[in-house]
């Protein structure tokens, strides 16, 4: 997944490229909106974080060119919350925004939000070793052999096959499975970890979750 972030703070866009990165996101940067463009040229992003007040080009004007060039999601960063501004950023095309200074974790949950609704989270086909997933039929197959999975389990291995090797972080997995409004515990996750872990037993030993203590969990594949 990758995201084009568009800020000409470098402090801001350098903060949101750290958090975007160690959430498994490809961040591409922009310090302006020509910049921002010209980027499009070389690779298609699937979102765009942008930022309201810059010179030149403003993130209202660069909203509708991502939009009419590109027709990606854009989530808007501002300095303003009031109404007007919020009706202009929309009417601009955006799909959603966030007043700074914001937490990263707030940007996190907006941009997973956009995404699932672009239906983006994940591919629908997801290929990790003998590993298949298929995010339509809701099959997760190894050869011949069929798993079948409650929902919260399926998303959670798909989540984690969606970036192999890649260490997510807790509050990262249960924001994408269960929503950023979840109101239970971690212990949940630990649940449905074991159960998922007991299920892949039986599997080829190249792919197994791995706890990264103090930080979340991975699905490691190994050749």
């Amino acid at each position: 997944m990758k995201i084009l972030v568009v800020d000409d703070d470098p402090n801001i866009l350098e903060l949101v490229n750290i958090h975007l990165s160690q959430a498994g996101y490809a961040v591409m940067k922009a310090g302006n909106g020509i910049e921002a463009l010209k980027l499009l040229d070389e690779d298609l992003p699937d979102l765009a974080v942008v930022d309201v007040m810059m010179p030149g080009m403003d993130g209202y004007e660069l909203t509708k060119r991502l939009r009419d060039e590109a027709d990606i999601p854009v989530l808007l960063l501002t300095a303003k919350g009031e109404l007007e501004d919020k009706e202009k950023g929309f009417l601009a095309g955006s799909d959603d925004y966030v007043v700074k200074p914001f937490e990263p974790k707030e940007l996190l949950f907006r941009i997973n939000a956009i995404l699932r609704r672009y239906d983006k989270a994940v591919d629908i086909h997801i290929r990790v070793g003998p590993l298949q997933i298929n995010r339509q039929s809701y099959e997760v197959s190894i050869g011949k052999k069929v798993l079948l999975l409650p929902l919260k389990e399926f998303e959670l291995l798909s989540v984690l096959a969606s970036k192999p090797n890649h260490v997510f972080e807790r509050d990262l997995l249960i924001e994408r499975v269960w929503g950023f409004d979840y109101e239970g515990d971690e212990q949940t996750l630990n649940v449905h970890i074991k159960r998922l872990r007991d299920k892949l037993e039986g599997l080829p030993e190249s792919i197994k979750i791995s706890t990264v203590r103090g930080v979340g969990y991975k699905l490691e594949v190994t050749s």
